[in-house]
């Protein structure tokens, strides 16, 4: 069993705004603290054997200028990396191209925290699902990182499509997608323009009608 509430109320979560020379895009940034430290943390989020025992089995060069490729989902380019503080990449998927950026800080008693920001064009996908659509998918993978940092282990199985369709996955989902749909309105975001996104989103996730 997983405390669902713990893990949701452990994430911050923000939304915002960013000029690019393609024009205009949205952030959205997700943030935990961990009980390990940052050179752990580091380790854990950048290396190949660490980042297939939480996430997804991931292929290619993971230094700067190199290409990576996470199997069954998105590849990209480490466009930066400053080791152990962060790194940034664009993030390729079904077409379309975004950037993350991912940046760890030192907190006290050896914990560390981890910040992941990712910047997309605002098209109509936006419009439709709002930023839960990206968010809900990231928190997923941190709770999966969660797990991972407290035990050692390859927890991907433990943590997989399956998990997500059971009661207590669509719960983690239902409240990651409030919690995003609040991060929203704190943005300026209409209020009834960022429910409608993210009961769109929930249902996706879940697999359930609106």
């Amino acid at each position: 069993m997983i405390d669902v509430n713990g893990q949701i109320n452990a994430v911050r979560r923000r939304v915002g705004d960013r000029v690019l020379e393609a024009g205009a895009a949205r952030t959205m940034t997700i943030g935990r603290s961990y009980d390990t430290d940052v050179e752990d943390l580091w380790e854990a989020v950048t290396t190949a054997d660490r980042i297939s025992r939480w996430f997804l089995p991931v292929s290619g060069e993971l230094r700067p200028g190199g290409r990576f490729a996470l199997e069954g989902n998105a590849s990209g380019t480490i466009e930066r990396c400053d080791p152990p503080k962060s790194f940034f990449a664009t993030w390729e998927y079904a077409g379309q191209i975004s950037w993350i950026e991912v940046r760890l800080t030192p907190e006290d008693g050896d914990r560390s925290r981890l910040e992941l920001e990712h910047i997309a064009h605002v098209d109509d996908h936006w419009d439709q699902y709002g930023p839960g659509a990206v968010g809900i998918g990231w928190e997923q993978g941190l709770l999966g990182l969660t797990l991972h940092l407290s035990s050692g282990a390859d927890v991907r199985d433990d943590m997989g499509a399956e998990w997500a369709m059971t009661d207590e996955g669509k719960e983690f989902t239902r409240l990651s997608g409030e919690g995003w749909f609040r991060a929203h309105v704190e943005s300026g975001a209409d209020e009834a323009t960022a429910r409608r996104a993210a009961d769109k989103t929930i249902a996706a996730y879940t697999g359930e009608t609106e």
